[in-house]
């Protein structure tokens, strides 16, 4: 009986394919964001970080040779000085009532814009249209249609059924501004608020409609508590707009009559005064304000979205 053999095949090397690693593979996903990067730094972060060098001197255009650095002198002095301070609480006090305002009015926009009825899409239409509205053409429109003395809409009515013609600029100057502020706004809370409210859970308002509750009830246990998150996050993107507004003061008071806000302010240090170290120093603290209030609107987004996934 004869043992057949059988001889071994020749191995044959297994080609190696080299896999392109992690960091490779990473920066070739990142490389087409590197140019929009570049250029949001070129255009935002230098200017900030020119701005913030300026801020430690003591600067004046008119006399550029004396300039001298002083360290924190001028945060010190916008702290301190009463003018500006002065500002800093008519900053506040403007961004808090035309954020309040802008709420309460949408709020009631949304209830409204979210029941059915005939030419409900031409009303959302027209309510969204002041958003649209470029402010500086905003805020001209509300100082010479709707508050001049002589030919002004308020006064015509008021003409009309025998009342009073007042100055509203001069007599009301912060009430005016916060209502063209008030306005302008109301439309991107009322469409913040109209999107929280379609993402209620409708069979619990049924079945609470099912128990006896009234629509009072449902509003106030229901409706109020769902739209928690909603309404922080108007208020506060809205601080983040209305604190910087320059617009509304420069247009309809000038900054005068006791309605300068700290944007204003900067402006008036800047391109008046020619003070370049004492503006830089109100702007930084005008953007430090201003990221603050933006890191607590994107923790209020972040929950958002995470209460959806979990809700989906």
């Amino acid at each position: 009986m004869t043992a057949t053999t059988t001889a071994p095949l020749a191995a044959t090397p297994a080609r190696t394919v080299r896999q392109p690693s992690a960091r490779l593979r990473a920066w070739a996903t990142r490389a087409p964001l590197l140019p929009a990067l570049v250029f949001m730094i070129v255009v935002t972060q230098l200017p900030f970080v020119a701005t913030l060098v300026i801020s430690f001197f003591d600067w004046n255009a008119l006399y550029p040779k004396a300039r001298r650095f002083t360290g924190l002198d001028n945060y010190r002095q916008v702290l301190t000085d009463a003018d500006l301070r002065h500002s800093v609480w008519t900053t506040v006090l403007l961004t808090a009532a035309v954020v309040l305002a802008s709420l309460v009015v949408g709020l009631a926009l949304a209830l409204l814009l979210d029941r059915r009825f005939r030419g409900r899409g031409i009303v959302r239409t027209l309510l969204i249209a002041p958003f649209l509205v470029v402010p500086v053409a905003a805020a001209l429109l509300w100082k010479h249609v709707l508050y001049n003395p002589e030919y002004g809409l308020l006064n015509g009515l008021l003409h009309y059924v025998g009342g009073p013609q007042p100055d509203w600029v001069s007599r009301t100057p912060l009430l005016a501004v916060e209502a063209s502020l008030v306005w302008q706004w109301t439309p991107f809370m009322m469409l913040i608020l109209l999107a929280g409210l379609q993402s209620r859970d409708q069979q619990q308002i049924e079945a609470a409609r099912v128990d006896g509750a009234s629509d009072w009830q449902i509003f106030r246990h229901l409706t109020l508590p769902h739209l928690r998150r909603y309404l922080e996050l108007g208020a506060l993107l809205g601080s983040i707009y209305i604190v910087q507004n320059f617009d509304a003061v420069f247009t309809i008071t000038s900054g005068g009559l006791g309605t300068a806000n700290l944007p204003y302010t900067v402006y008036q240090s800047f391109y008046q005064a020619h003070e370049n170290g004492l503006a830089s120093a109100a702007g930084v603290l005008v953007v430090i304000g201003s990221i603050v209030i933006a890191t607590f609107a994107l923790r209020v987004v972040s929950s958002l979205f995470r209460e959806e996934v979990s809700r989906a």
